[in-house]
């Protein structure tokens, strides 16, 4: 709960470090097949991972490898995905003891699959074989992934949304 509210807290103050325009729908992302994809079609996105205890240290060691490898790679989609992308620590763990990273996408790149894994396995590598196994061991269960639409940005008046266009009837012999 925590960890949430500090989320939503960090979102808060970003959108008042950026003030943006009232948002307009983006036109809906194909939703992949694949049930791990980390993609967003909203204007942000959140991801919460719970890692065991004792294996903390291998997630971030990976973690900060693809942070490395981001911040040396050319290719435009990455480095727009990589622009808006936080990881934090929680400072307390869950209910069951494991250590909570989330992972905030602010803008997220629609469509971008943010899967560290994915990237690893592209962009890393100088990684030894079995770190990534000591990754992929470290997870306490699925992350959660949250799609997010910006609904209001308290540093801005608020835009009234036109009213919807009543039906016209037609009456006979008109």
């Amino acid at each position: 709960m925590t960890a949430a509210l500090s989320v939503l807290m960090l979102l808060a103050v970003q959108a008042a470090a950026t003030p943006q325009q009232p948002a307009t729908p983006a036109p809906p992302t194909p939703v992949s097949s694949d049930p791990a994809n980390s993609a967003f079609a909203g204007d942000a996105g959140l991801i919460l991972v719970a890692i065991k205890p004792a294996s903390a240290v291998d997630y971030e060691t990976v973690i900060r490898a693809l942070q490395g490898a981001l911040v040396e790679d050319t290719d435009a989609s990455r480095k727009a995905a990589a622009k808006g992308w936080r990881v934090f620590k929680a400072a307390s763990p869950d209910a069951k003891g494991n250590v909570l990273y989330i992972h905030v996408m602010l803008p997220a790149v629609p469509g971008f699959d943010y899967r560290p894994s994915l990237l690893v396995d592209t962009l890393v590598k100088d990684l030894a074989p079995e770190m990534l196994t000591k990754y992929q061991d470290a997870f306490a269960g699925p992350p959660s992934k949250l799609d997010l639409s910006e609904l209001a940005n308290m540093t801005i008046a608020p835009v009234v949304p036109p009213e919807p266009a009543k039906p016209q009837i037609k009456k006979p012999g008109n």
